[in-house]
């Protein structure tokens, strides 16, 4: 059976991963983004942005996708901001669709937030005891993850397709000029150190460093997407989503300096922010990429430290379990260290670090 996919937020982490996972096996995939001047040929660009309801209909005019994939949010000043606006993009494309009755399945990709709170609460107050498990209740806070599922929901009870949603954690992949990119940051930092000699500095908490942790690779997280969406068992269901394995970035950070040629820094004890350390850098990376012959000189198109300082600074540990999609059929798994490594040989392959 033929499939035809629309995944609104094409160009990121996650949509370009499950763009590329889904063109192999056969798709017709049409890539929804605001610029889509990135997006590979395989993928046939619609060009609009979600928030602009009286645009996007014209712009999905003649779409029939029978599975669309919701993979972008956006961030707001406040939580109450987020819900509103997040949700409406659920909203806005379901409405805009001109055969809404036609689609098949819904996939919603949301994250780790669902369990430790949104940015203004961020694994504040009481948390639940790790491992995260999907059966764990929703907080009692606002949170816009919860206001997207409920727009899921309510769009595939009122068209009659099933739907899936997906919670991974850090997502290590490639994407340039994504927001949430802490493979692509940490690249960025590393190249940095070896070429100015800076101390390559763990920067998150003591629990972190310590404690054991787990991380998604985009493909790991593609990979799911599309099990869910073309099997039986992952019809109506909510599913984390991480590589399979645990680690303590106490023996990862080793491993990441040796990569790049340089020694990794004795660990401080306390949290470093990476936001304040390359704050004041755009500059030297811009002189980095022309020594270099790099194709990227902006510093934030590929750096997001203050991400990377959220999720490294988190006073938990953070493991997820995967027995709901591990019994139901979902054996995927994935190595941490070589996520880390094929991201790092892709950056260096494309020139985007020296």
């Amino acid at each position: 059976m033929s499939h035809t996919a629309l995944i609104v937020g094409a160009t990121g982490i996650v949509g370009q991963n499950l763009a590329n996972r889904l063109v192999a096996e056969g798709w017709t995939v049409h890539g929804l983004a605001r610029r889509t001047a990135t997006l590979p040929t395989t993928v046939l660009p619609v060009t609009a942005d979600v928030l602009d309801a009286p645009s996007l209909r014209p712009a999905l005019a003649g779409l029939r996708p029978s599975h669309v994939f919701f993979t972008t949010w956006s961030r707001r000043a406040t939580e109450a901001e987020n819900c509103a606006v997040n949700s409406a993009m659920l909203r806005n494309v379901f409405a805009a669709l001109p055969a809404p009755d036609a689609l098949i399945h819904g996939s919603l990709v949301t994250g780790l937030k669902h369990y430790l709170g949104p940015f203004e609460a961020y694994a504040k107050g009481p948390l639940p005891q790790t491992p995260f498990r999907e059966t764990m209740p929703r907080l009692d806070v606002e949170n816009f993850y919860y206001d997207q599922e409920d727009a899921l929901f309510e769009a595939a009870a009122r068209h009659g397709f099933s739907w899936s949603v997906h919670r991974p954690h850090t997502i290590i992949g490639h994407a340039i000029g994504n927001v949430m990119n802490m493979g692509s940051t940490l690249a960025v930092y590393a190249s940095i150190c070896r070429e100015t000699g800076r101390p390559f500095v763990f920067p998150g908490s003591p629990t972190q460093w310590n404690g054991l942790t787990d991380v998604t690779d985009a493909r790991q997280l593609a990979s799911q997407i599309h099990w869910a969406a073309t099997t039986p068992a992952g019809r109506d269901q909510a599913f984390n989503i991480v590589n399979g394995d645990v680690f303590r970035w106490n023996w990862l950070w080793p491993q990441l300096a040796a990569w790049f040629g340089i020694p990794a820094a004795p660990y401080p004890g306390h949290a470093t922010s990476l936001e304040n350390v390359l704050s004041a850098d755009a500059a030297l990376w811009a002189d980095i990429a022309a020594r270099h012959g790099l194709r990227e000189n902006a510093l934030d198109r590929l750096a997001s430290p203050w991400h990377t300082d959220a999720d490294l600074g988190r006073p938990i540990e953070c493991v997820t379990d995967m027995s709901k999609s591990r019994t139901l059929g979902f054996t995927a798994y994935q190595t941490t260290p070589e996520s880390f490594f094929d991201l790092f040989e892709i950056l260096r392959a494309q020139r985007y670090i020296p």
